[in-house]
């Protein structure tokens, strides 16, 4: 019933097939995150029942409804990924996506192409069991949507444009139904990797100014997820167990502190560890987001390059590399001021500290106006004490970061 039968989806894609890409500098040569790809379904293993009697509900998002927690007892009828009154509305408007269109005619859909749209304001009055998604249908919604992500048929924007209105649409519909049972732990954890995954696609195109209002209201659909996910690990806490993926996701959130002055939940990281507990602040995912925020805050690149080097899972970079030339630049400014100016510093060597290609790095100095030069030997170097260093203020280019060629990124 999900499949639309029109060639919209692309082929063989980097996004699901990325738990066999590693980082080979990884000791163990074995690390690799259990959250990192789409190529398994995002839904759970059978559970029983739908509706969970959890006191905990989904997180107050300006995707939740009014009056949401009187729809406790209400289950959706509607069997299909868009409701067919919405539908035949939005084809008489020609409000479709290009993604529903049924041979590109923006004024025709079908029931296996037409995804509910989100709808911001909506009251008790407008609701009817046949508008609502039961579950199952939620589910291959989501799956079906997440199809797009790799999809080469229209720009990442597009996409993105696409599933980010139709996903908020999903877990309003969950959030109506009161659904927060494991199976729904699945889904937001789909949905989180989504924004992450959008997180990175959307930073590589910020010169262009509709994309960075576009990355804006990813990272704060993003935050709004991770928090209804947190409070869904804990509506199905039973003792202190911890969920299978629940201490990678805790540390995507403090990867998004890195900034100096992000405060993504609206509270101090410090704050925000007293809340999470003790097994999870202990996990190996959780132990890599601290030592990784350390690093940052103190200027120790070294320290920050071997930790992304040996354990970050895909998500985890994903987050991470908007400041990877940050720390670059910082590391440079470090060598610049601090060096002993009769001793030029070899970009050979540098560039392995950094984990960046030779070229690469000689064209970020020069970005951060630095002027290098080649010896008698061939060897480039860098002049250290000079006052023309500058931090770019158009931002960086995309650079290297050895050892991770193998990511389509």
């Amino acid at each position: 019933m999900m499949d639309s039968g029109n060639g919209n989806r692309g082929g063989g894609s980097s996004f699901s097939e990325s738990r066999r890409h590693k980082f080979p500098f990884n000791a163990a040569a074995t690390h690799q995150s259990k959250v990192s790809t789409f190529s398994q379904r995002v839904t759970p293993p059978p559970t029983t029942g739908i509706n969970s009697n959890a006191s905990t509900s989904h997180s107050k998002d300006d995707h939740d409804p009014q009056g949401s927690s009187n729809f406790g007892v209400l289950l959706g009828t509607c069997s299909y990924m868009c409701p067919e009154r919405e539908r035949i509305q939005r084809e008489k408007l020609r409000d479709l996506a290009v993604f529903e269109r049924l041979n590109g005619n923006p004024a025709k859909s079908s029931q296996d192409l037409a995804v509910k749209k989100f709808c911001r304001t909506i009251s008790i009055k407008d609701v009817q069991a046949s508008d609502m998604r039961p579950l199952n249908v939620l589910e291959d919604t989501l799956n079906y949507l997440l199809g797009f992500v790799d999809s080469k048929e229209h720009p990442f924007e597009v996409v993105h444009d696409f599933i980010f209105d139709r996903t908020r649409s999903i877990r309003q519909d969950l959030t109506m139904q009161n659904i927060v049972n494991k199976k729904a732990i699945y889904m937001y954890e789909g949905m989180v990797k989504f924004h992450v995954i959008s997180h990175h696609k959307l930073w590589c195109s910020m010169g262009d100014p509709n994309i960075a209002s576009m990355h804006y209201l990813n990272m704060e659909q993003l935050t709004k997820t991770l928090s209804s996910l947190f409070n869904l690990y804990e509506a199905n806490r039973n003792s202190n167990d911890v969920h299978e993926n629940e201490a990678e996701f805790h540390s995507l959130y403090v990867l998004l502190n890195l900034g100096s002055h992000s405060k993504p939940m609206g509270e101090p990281l410090s704050l925000w560890f007293s809340h999470v507990s003790t097994p999870i602040l202990k996990s190996k995912e959780m132990c890599f987001a601290r030592r990784i925020v350390r690093s940052f805050r103190l200027g120790n690149y070294i320290n920050f390059f071997r930790t992304v080097a040996a354990d970050a899972s895909y998500l985890q970079y994903c987050i991470m590399e908007p400041y990877i030339n940050e720390v670059r630049s910082l590391a440079l400014s470090y060598i610049n001021f601090g060096g002993y100016k009769l001793h030029p510093y070899p970009l050979f060597n540098l560039s392995k500290h950094l984990m960046i290609e030779e070229t690469d790095l000689e064209s970020l100095c020069h970005s951060c106006g630095l002027e290098t030069y080649t010896d008698e030997f061939g060897n480039k170097l860098l002049h250290t004490k000079q006052t023309s260093f500058i931090h770019p203020k158009g931002g960086f280019k995309k650079y290297s970061f050895l050892g991770l060629q193998d990511y389509d990124r």
